[in-house]
């Protein structure tokens, strides 16, 4: 059957498909995913992003080098006002990391139990994210992905865009308890998708959900982003399950000031995108919050 969008897929990026599938076949071939997690969705879904990534976003990957071939748990900022972000770092660990890996997003409990949504994010790799969950995809040598900063980091307004959330420390009990190493990652880009945003809290409260983001564009702008991969952060050798919270507290306020550095050396490096106009405005938004005390 003929699928329009496979004539953006360069014939570069068929044979990567192609070399990138093969390999995670092998890898599942013996795999049992009590989820659903389905390889040819997977596959079908990289066909019609892929070009989003390459030609809308322009994704450029840093650091692929820092990722072995082992069980991680990816820690990252969120940013963007949608879950476009975990999208690209999940495309990314697929297309640019060797060998190539399915990342398993953990996600909300609203997104998961969405209709539609939910059995496609499962289907995709994507699963509710609780302890035994963790647990039981890292027991089977699978790498996961996690927003420490958890919904707030797609709820910010303009003035907050790139400050960071305190992490929760959830995943690093994950991580003391499997010995998993922590790979840092930061992402910049996504926040001028949706270059000026407000959050309606009291709409989002009374409709019962986590977020309400009002912007002026509905659709994603073109940003291009850029995914900085950092070297990995082991877990002490002594850390036990019982460890005091004050050490898990340091060791977590250490990997957020790792991305927190990374942010700052990816805003440096930042692309530019409309600046001429977004910068003034931005300045402008910015100004009139805290005048109206909203910071």
């Amino acid at each position: 059957m003929h699928l329009p969008h496979l004539e953006l897929l360069t014939p570069e990026d068929e044979h990567r498909i192609e070399e990138v599938f093969s390999s995670l076949r092998e890898r599942y071939k013996d795999y049992k995913d009590p989820w659903g997690f389905n390889l040819d969705l997977c596959e079908k879904t990289v066909r019609t992003i892929l070009p989003l990534y390459r030609s809308y976003f322009k994704v450029r990957v840093f650091g692929a080098e820092n990722v072995q071939d082992k069980p991680y748990i990816v820690a990252s900022n969120h940013t963007g006002q949608l879950p476009i972000d975990g999208a690209m770092i999940t495309l990314a660990f697929a297309m640019e990391v060797h060998p190539p890996r399915v990342l398993r997003a953990m996600v909300e409990r609203f997104m998961a139990q969405l209709p539609f949504v939910g059995d496609f994010s499962a289907q995709t790799g994507a699963i509710l994210g609780d302890r035994g969950n963790c647990e039981y995809l890292i027991d089977h040598g699978e790498s996961i992905l996690v927003f420490p900063e958890g919904v707030r980091g797609i709820s910010k307004n303009t003035p907050d865009f790139y400050k960071l959330r305190t992490f929760s420390q959830g995943f690093y009990r994950i991580a003391i308890q499997k010995k998993t190493p922590i790979l840092p990652v930061c992402v910049i880009g996504a926040e001028e998708m949706f270059p000026f945003v407000f959050h309606a809290k009291k709409l989002a409260d009374m409709l019962k959900v986590p977020s309400m983001p009002l912007s002026l564009n509905f659709l994603p702008l073109p940003s291009p982003i850029d995914i900085y991969i950092g070297e990995e952060i082991a877990i002490p050798t002594h850390f036990e399950e019982e460890t005091p919270e004050k050490e898990v507290k340091e060791s977590v306020f250490h990997i957020e000031n790792t991305i927190r550095r990374m942010i700052v050396h990816g805003l440096k490096n930042r692309r530019p995108f409309f600046d001429h106009i977004r910068k003034p405005i931005s300045k402008y938004v910015i100004r009139e919050f805290r005048t109206k005390g909203n910071t």
